[in-house]
């Protein structure tokens, strides 16, 4: 069974086609500015990357008519009360088109896919969407009933490394409570408990660990300080929120490896941020591990910063592993992930689920 899978980002496609669980072609489609410039809102790019996912299929020779399945990035949806494979439906098409829960390039997803819907009939699908919430009822509390915590995070890649985890661990995800610390330019902290995200940070918007490219939670009176000071458009605050907070404010990078060098060549504010981010990721895995009442079977590093097993790894792990093994696994194969989840509904091992069931009003 041959699978085609579209992950959109900003800038670029990632696009691969698989069979079964093999790979057999993948590519990053790169977008210049100058290329994307004629196009006032994400959605309008629909006919030009569905144009160039089309060329790929070609080169990879690879027609359309063989595809069992098309699975597209999930995107900014209503939340939606598990996770798991969602068949694309008008009315999901319809919000992503809206932009109603906001603009992203994972909205493009499940839009492309269904094209191959419309014209060969092929089966579409998106898979652990970032709004998946599976909370449980305390964890939505804030502190102020004008507020609710909602539940944004790297769903896709935590889901799918919480399953190798636990296959590693000899059991079935839905059998195991594990932590799950997705870290990239967002860290996004999760406990799953028999296989429900039921609590986990908000990466998107502000909550939880100081990142690479995100404040994390802050003073909220100094916050709203700065807010009336005068000194910062409504733009540049959020900015200072997502984007420009955290270690590229602090270190003027957002890149691991950067600090790694400067930390190696004797300098000690890079050393002092890079450590005070591990401390406060593994802050937020004690907090996830009272969650689950301290039956934790596995806590596992994964994303792009995982891959430093010289400092982030072994910082993390010597604060966090008196409560349970730490597993790793480096990066996040998004597009392995989608393919999977697609899978898994042809094999008849999962029921695809329907977005209009599963919303949360």
């Amino acid at each position: 069974m041959k699978i085609l899978v579209i992950n959109p980002g900003s800038t670029s496609t990632k696009v691969a086609v698989f069979e079964d669980d093999e790979l057999l072609a993948s590519k990053t489609l790169r977008h210049s500015s100058e290329e994307l410039a004629p196009f006032k809102r994400l959605t309008d790019q629909f006919a030009f990357r569905t144009k160039i996912i089309e060329a790929f299929l070609q080169e990879a020779g690879v027609p359309p008519e063989e595809l069992s399945a098309v699975v597209g990035r999930g995107g900014l949806l209503d939340p939606i009360s598990s996770g798991g494979t969602y068949k694309v439906t008008d009315d999901m098409l319809e919000d992503l088109m809206s932009g109603k829960n906001g603009e992203h390039a994972s909205n493009l997803g499940a839009l492309i896919a269904y094209q191959f819907t419309r014209e060969f009939g092929i089966p579409s699908f998106i898979v652990d969407s970032v709004v998946v919430d599976e909370l449980e009822p305390l964890a939505r509390y804030s502190g102020h009933p004008m507020f609710k915590r909602r539940s944004i995070f790297h769903a896709l890649n935590q889901k799918a490394t919480a399953r190798a985890a636990a296959k590693e661990l000899g059991k079935a995800y839905e059998d195991v409570n594990l932590i799950v610390v997705h870290m990239g330019g967002g860290i996004s902290v999760g406990a799953h408990k028999r296989g429900r995200v039921v609590n986990v940070n908000n990466a998107l918007d502000g909550d939880g660990p100081f990142t690479p490219e995100r404040s994390g939670t802050l003073p909220l009176t100094q916050l709203i300080d700065l807010c009336y000071s005068g000194r910062y458009t409504l733009d540049q605050m959020k900015k200072k929120i997502k984007g420009q907070g955290g270690m590229v404010d602090y270190l003027g990078t957002n890149d691991g490896m950067e600090v790694s060098k400067r930390i190696d060549q004797g300098d000690q504010e890079a050393l002092l941020v890079y450590r005070a981010m591990a401390y406060q990721t593994a802050k937020w895995i004690g907090k996830m591990a009272a969650v689950l009442s301290g039956e934790v079977d596995g806590i596992v590093l994964t994303g792009g910063l995982a891959y430093d097993k010289d400092r982030m790894v072994p910082w993390i792990r010597e604060m966090v592993e008196f409560i349970a093994p730490v597993l790793v696994f480096p990066g996040g194969d998004e597009e392995r992930a989608l393919a999977m989840g697609g899978l898994r509904v042809l094999r008849g091992e999962e029921t695809p689920k329907i977005y209009s069931e599963m919303r949360i009003s």
